[in-house]
C-alpha cells in the first residue's frame, strides 16, 4: 500500500495531477480542496495517498492533509459511495464543514454535491454519525461532536459511558453538550446528562 508520496508536481489537470517521485511519475486524483493548495514550484510536495484497487484499474488518490485522507476512507466505507463520489464530496465541502454538516444533519447541503441525492445524503449522515467520534482528525476538531466537550477532559469518557448505556451518539452528544460546568468529573457529567434527558 502506498501511504504517502513526496515529489515535484509535473502537471495539473483537474482533478488529476502528475507527481514525479524519484524519476517515476504518479498520476493522482485529488479533491479540489487539495488541488487549489498545491504549489507547482515546490520541489517537495507531500501528499497522503489512498490506493484503490479494482479488477480493471489501480487508482491513486492524493490528499494535502491526513484529515482529508481519513474522511475519504470513512466516506468510501458507506455502501453506495465510491471513490469518485467521495472525491466529489471532499471537493464540495472541507473536512470541518463535512463534520459540521453531519453533526447538524444538514442533508440539503450534502445533497448539493454533484452525484449525491437527498437519499444518499441522509444515508451518509446516519452511517457517519456513529463513526465520526472514532475518526482521528488532526485539524478539524472531532470534539465539535459535543460542541463544548473539548473544554472538559472527562466529557469523552462520559460520552462513551452514555453510548454503552444504549444512547445514540448524537443523543449522548446533545446531553453532554448542554452541561456548561467544565470542572465536573465523569460521574457527575453522566448523572447530570441523565437528569437533562
Amino acid at each position: 500500500m502506498i501511504g504517502q508520496l513526496k515529489g515535484q508536481i509535473i502537471s495539473k489537470n483537474p482533478p488529476e495531477i502528475l507527481l514525479e517521485v524519484g524519476g517515476i511519475g504518479y498520476e493522482l486524483l485529488c479533491p479540489m480542496s487539495t488541488f487549489y493548495q498545491l504549489d507547482n514550484s515546490s520541489e517537495d510536495t507531500l501528499l497522503y495517498t489512498h490506493l484503490s484497487i479494482k479488477e480493471d484499474s489501480h487508482t491513486l488518490f492524493g490528499f494535502i492533509s491526513k484529515d482529508e485522507k481519513s474522511m475519504f476512507r470513512e466516506l468510501i466505507r458507506v455502501n453506495g459511495v465510491g471513490p469518485k463520489v467521495a472525491l466529489a464530496i471532499l471537493s464540495h465541502l472541507s473536512v470541518s464543514s463535512l463534520v459540521d454538516c453531519i453533526i447538524r444533519e444538514d442533508a440539503d447541503l450534502l445533497a448539493k454535491t454533484p452525484g449525491i441525492g437527498k437519499k444518499t445524503a441522509l444515508k451518509l449522515i446516519v452511517e457517519l454519525q456513529d463513526r465520526l467520534d472514532k475518526v482521528e482528525l488532526v485539524d478539524a476538531s472531532t470534539s465539535t461532536m459535543g460542541h463544548k466537550t473539548s473544554y472538559n477532559p472527562n466529557a469523552k469518557q462520559a460520552l462513551a459511558a452514555l453510548q454503552s448505556l444504549g444512547f445514540k451518539t448524537k443523543e449522548a452528544n446533545k446531553m453532554v453538550s448542554s452541561i456548561d460546568d467544565q470542572t465536573l468529573s465523569t460521574e457527575q457529567l453522566i448523572r447530570l446528562a441523565l437528569q437533562n434527558k
